[in-house]
Formats: structure tokens, C-alpha cells, sequence
């Protein structure tokens, strides 16, 4: 049973009397219209900026702000969001990308009604999911059951909806077992699934999604993936992420912020080729993380070309300078449209790193693939909260011939490990 619809606005000024009533409008679920946002640098200043701010507030004889940003900065300000417009309609998805600093947390943070915008208006309708930080809503000294019940009442369901959906929230996040002891005994990656599962149960009209989905295993992003595919036909979706592959996977266009202004958006083959031209030269080869304490992450190929349904032997190489246990330990292969084909899980065969040198050799039997190109991904996650140990996209591709059935998941078979 869904909630009845609660509308949502924000505004600074009216929208343009020339645009009210028109039909074509009638399914835009988010309208931001020059929306912007500055901060200060320095501490005091940003406080003593913030109470004449206030002061000028609630003067009557003060002049309203105007929508479009006046390009006057007092001393030590910046601009984090500048001028900033767009539309979503129900049944999109916008992808959301730029580098670190581009703005993107903080326009999320504005969507969402956490922080005022300084110029500009935005429009809302609807009921509004977000998780837009980790933990963000949840009370660390309540159970997740507490939680769940808090969250659900603040998104307007009431007690005997929420017991209604309590049962498939708990499924979804898979924390059962945990879902009565307090929050702040959860890891990072339990926090993440309980958020999402409750952003997403209550069917909302409006779905925000930052980064914290990076922090998930593999196998939870795709079930998460599956489930805004369900919630697009009736929600307008926006989706922050760094992978090129997750974008290319739901949004249905895109937007490129760098250094607060709308650098590209539209057309999603566009956008990613001019964000990936964007990034520094080394990162335009491979998106790439290491932790620290591991200096080098590497594939050994058996061969640069796979006859589908053989054995493809392979091999990783990784330089710690500590050892690990691991809670995760992926190697996804994607095609040339950067989309997931088969997924290998690793843990079972290596679940720990140990200090210096290791090569671990397997093989996957029977890799069915199209013919084509494929690219490697790997994904390493420690048992220490799920602390994320190296997550790349590896340089290294195979070209496929011949016949195939279907692709899955797929067991390796190791042979050596040094």
C-alpha cells in the first residue's frame, strides 16, 4: 500500500508565470532552475557572512534574490554549486558525475532540502528517497528495526504500512540477524543496505542516490540496480557515481559538474567521453584505487584471444605491504559498452592477502562469452568493515570467438598459489 503523494517544493522566487499549466510539465517531478550555492573558506568569516545573511533575511525593505547569480564574491567565498538548471521527468534517470570537488554532494544536499540554496529556485513533487551519506537519518544508539520505523514515519508511512514492509526491508538489506542490535555496531556496508532499503520500500516519487552505494560488495549493487530498474517507471532517479559502467547501466541522460558549473549534459555517450577526456592522464587509462598498503594490483592474461565455452586460465599479482583478510574478492568482466557479462568470486579460493608478494593462479571453466571484446574489473574488500582495498578497472581485454548459450556467474578452479 503506498502513501498518498505529498508534494514537495522549494523555492527562492516563482517559477515563470509563462510555464505554469502546461502539460508537457505535468510528469517533472524536479525542476531546478539556476540554483546556486556559496561557502567561505575561513571559519569566522563564513560566520560572520552567515549572520548578516540572516540580518538581510528579515529586513522587509530588503530586495528579494534575484534568480540568476551575481557573479560578486565577498572575500574567501566560492562558488560550490553555480547556476545550475535542469529537468526530470518521471520515469528518467540522470546521472550525476564529475570529479571530487565538482559540486555534486552539495547540489544532492540542496535537492534534498539539507542545505538553502543562495540564488536560484527548485521544485519538488512527490515523495523523496535519498541516501546521500552513510548513516545519514539513522540514530547510532537505536536498533535497525528502530530505525526503519523513524525513517519510514518521516517519509509519511504510517505504523501499519511500515509493518507491512518491515519483513521485505529486513530481506533486502540481509542483516536479519543484526536488524535489533544498535546502528553503530553495523559496518559501513550494513548501514549502506539498510538505507537503501528503506529509501527505496516506500516507492518513492523522487530517488537520490550518492556515492555510498561504492561501498557495497558487488552482488548488492547489482540487486540495488535491479531495484531502481523497477522504481523508474513510476520515480524520476538521480544517481552519483564515478564507475562509467554503473552510469551507462540505468541513467537515461547525464550531467557533468566541474567546479560547480554544468560542464556537459544530455546525451550519455557524450557526456562520459568528455568526463573521461576530463580526467588527468593516468586516470583516463583505468579508474583505479589502492589502499595504501597495496602497492601494485595486477592481471596476467593466458591469452589475448578465448574461444567461448573453453577454460580461461589466469592470474593475479598483488605487492602488499601488510596482510589482509578479505570479505570480498571479485574479477567482473564487461563488454564493449562497459556493461557487466559474468561476474567471478574469489573469496572462496582467496580470502586472505599475505604480507609482500602473491601471485594466485585459477582458471574459469567454460567461459561462454559473445564474440567481442572483453575488459577485466576487480574489486577487493578487507573483513575490516568492508574497507575497501583496490577497486579498478584493469587494462588488460580479451577478443571472444565463437558460439554461446547464456553467460552467469562463475565458480574458479584455482591450480597454484604463491
Amino acid at each position: 500500500m503506498q502513501a498518498p503523494t505529498l508534494p514537495q517544493k522549494q523555492h527562492l522566487e516563482s517559477p515563470p508565470a509563462g510555464n505554469c499549466g502546461k502539460a508537457a510539465d505535468s510528469e517533472v517531478l524536479i525542476d531546478v532552475r539556476n540554483v546556486s550555492k556559496k561557502f567561505c573558506r575561513d571559519l569566522k568569516k563564513s560566520l560572520w557572512y552567515g549572520v548578516k545573511d540572516v540580518i538581510n533575511e528579515m529586513n522587509p525593505w530588503q530586495p528579494s534574490t534575484s534568480t540568476a547569480p551575481t557573479e560578486e564574491l565577498r572575500s574567501g567565498e566560492f562558488w560550490a554549486v553555480h547556476d545550475v538548471s535542469f529537468q526530470l521527468r518521471r520515469g528518467e534517470c540522470l546521472g550525476l558525475i564529475g570529479h571530487n570537488g565538482a559540486g555534486k554532494t552539495t547540489l544532492l544536499k540542496i535537492l534534498n532540502g539539507l542545505i538553502k540554496p543562495d540564488t536560484g529556485f527548485i521544485t519538488m513533487r512527490g515523495r523523496v528517497g535519498a541516501l546521500i551519506a552513510l548513516g545519514a537519518g539513522f540514530n547510532p544508539i537505536l536498533t535497525g528495526r528502530e530505525n526503519v520505523y523513524i525513517n519510514g514515519s518521516i517519509l509519511g508511512l504510517s505504523k501499519k504500512e511500515i509493518d507491512e514492509q518491515i519483513d521485505s526491508i529486513i530481506d533486502f538489506a540481509e542483516i536479519r540477524e543484526f536488524i535489533d542490535a544498535p546502528v553503530q555496531s553495523y559496518s559501513s556496508g550494513m548501514q549502506v543496505r539498510l538505507g537503501f532499503a528503506v529509501a527505496t520500500a516506500t516507492q518513492p516519487d523522487v530517488l537520490i542516490l550518492d556515492e555510498v552505494l561504492a561501498v557495497g560488495d558487488a552482488a548488492f549493487r547489482t540487486k540495488c540496480f535491479v531495484r531502481i530498474s523497477s522504481l523508474l517507471s513510476q520515480a524520476a532517479v538521480i544517481f552519483v557515481s564515478h564507475t562509467e559502467q554503473e552510469i551507462s547501466r540505468i541513467c537515461t541522460s547525464v550531467l557533468m559538474l566541474q567546479r560547480g558549473k554544468v560542464a556537459c549534459s544530455g546525451d550519455l555517450t557524450k557526456c562520459l567521453d568528455f568526463y573521461r577526456q576530463s580526467q588527468p592522464t593516468e586516470s583516463a587509462k583505468q579508474n583505479v584505487y589502492h589502499h595504501d598498503a597495496v602497492k601494485k594490483a595486477d592481471l596476467l592474461l593466458s591469452a589475448v584471444e578465448h574461444k567461448s565455452g573453453e577454460d580461461l586460465a589466469l592470474e593475479l599479482h598483488y605487492v602488499t605491504e601488510a596482510a589482509f583478510k578479505l570479505s570480498t574478492h571479485i574479477l567482473a568482466m564487461a563488454d564493449e559498452t562497459g556493461s557487466p557479462v559474468a561476474v567471478c568470486n574469489l573469496l572462496p579460493l582467496f580470502d586472505e592477502l599475505k604480507n609482500g608478494e602473491n601471485r594466485l593462479k585459477f582458471s574459469i571453466k567454460a567461459l561462454s562469452l559473445r564474440p567481442g571484446n572483453y575488459s577485466f574489473g576487480l574489486e577487493v574488500l578487507s573483513d575490516k568493515h568492508s574497507e575497501v582495498l583496490v577497486r579498478k578497472r584493469l587494462s588488460h581485454s580479451i577478443k571472444s570467438s565463437g558460439q554461446i548459450y547464456y553467460w552467469c556467474a562463475y565458480t574458479p578452479s584455482a591450480y597454484e598459489s604463491v
